[in-house]
């Protein structure tokens, strides 16, 4: 199956839907819940969720993981409540709707965008802003209750767990590439960290939009699977000349995404060409230590901050990844419960693209 990278054996069928009555109340869902700090992740049963107006309930084909997921597990992130559910990213079918005005809805083959309240400002998110699964509860369940605003047709080339995979990482993706990046056809694209979910996909976007491709990674292994995406050429990260080789194969580079930070940030300046673009998105390596800022004026750098995006960058990527048939890369499947074994195997960053759970 394209875009599938590990063995798993899937067979899709429709199924009626069975519509509940309204205000009578809901049966019980299974769900991956949080119920406090330093506790594990447990399946068990809670109440299914009763949409109110402007909002619609989600049977869950698939939800995906994201790095914030397993932050949240060892207590690493702010806002943590409890008890939650957990999972950002989730496509399914729209089973029941709050009010008449949304029946267009019913049976419908949706994703959703995890992000909500992101305000009039295309620039940057409100203070209202959150995304699905903290606060609200989210994905990691058999429904889900979202407002209509974040529904969007699943694309029909992609299976359920392939669209699952494509909100929070291919949302990110696209704003730090072409809202923020403004990378075009023939620029040359340097993705840091390039076997991460959003790092796979923006290899994919920035290949399909006809940019030149190269990529860093502490495995050869994922350099190597970068480069069947469609990637130019990659360099490990863990050698201390990497930057270096960058510079020898390449140049400079006209737009770098990077989600690590940390000491090697120091010299993404140096293989920049002039007027070239920085967008970061993460700090998985820690902070930015001091920069020589001489170099980023001198050579009309751009250094820029991006995180999610704005519906309308939402829209506009579900409609690049459906002109384009981009097929986001799903590393491993597993069932919902278990989801605790899904996440743990966050820790390490061993995969290469989404790991996705089958509800």
């Amino acid at each position: 199956m394209a875009g599938l990278r590990k063995s798993c054996h899937f067979q899709f069928q429709r199924i009626p839907v069975i519509l509940k009555p309204k205000n009578q109340g809901s049966d019980n869902m299974k769900a991956i819940v949080l119920e406090a700090a330093d506790q594990p992740l447990i399946l068990k049963e809670v109440d299914t969720p009763t949409p109110g107006p402007g909002e619609v309930l989600v049977k869950i084909k698939a939800a995906a993981l994201n790095r914030r997921d397993y932050w949240i597990t060892i207590g690493k992130y702010a806002g943590i409540k409890y008890p939650t559910i957990l999972g950002s990213d989730g496509a399914g079918i729209v089973t029941e709707v709050g009010s008449d005005a949304d029946k267009h809805w019913l049976n419908r083959e949706v994703i959703i965008n995890p992000g909500y309240g992101w305000g009039d400002d295309e620039n940057f998110q409100s203070n209202d802003f959150k995304i699905l699964g903290l606060p609200d509860d989210g994905t990691f369940a058999e429904y889900v209750k979202v407002r209509t605003e974040q529904l969007f047709a699943r694309p029909g080339h992609l299976s359920w767990e392939q669209a699952a995979a494509l909100p929070l990482a291919g949302l990110t993706a696209y704003r730090a590439l072409f809202i923020k990046g403004q990378a075009t056809k023939g620029q040359k694209v340097l993705i840091t960290g390039a076997g991460s979910g959003t790092g796979t996909i923006a290899v994919q976007l920035a290949i399909a939009a006809g940019c030149e491709v190269f990529v860093t990674s502490g495995s050869d292994d994922k350099i190597n699977s970068a480069k069947t995406l469609g990637a130019v050429a990659g360099v490990n990260y863990k050698s201390a000349d990497w930057a270096e080789q960058l510079q020898q194969l390449v140049g400079g580079f006209d737009v770098i995404i990077d989600s690590a930070l940390g000491e090697g940030f120091t010299k993404l300046p140096d293989i920049c060409n002039p007027g070239g673009r920085i967008v970061i998105f993460g700090g998985t390596a820690g902070n930015i230590p001091a920069l020589n800022g001489r170099k980023i004026f001198w050579r009309q750098l751009q250094l820029m901050g991006t995180m999610m995006g704005s519906p309308a960058n939402f829209k506009a990527m579900v409609d690049f990844v459906n002109t384009h048939e981009v097929t986001p890369i799903v590393d491993e499947v597993f069932d919902l419960a278990d989801t605790p074994k899904a996440v743990a195997s966050m820790e390490h960053s061993t995969q290469f693209g989404k790991i996705v759970i089958r509800a």
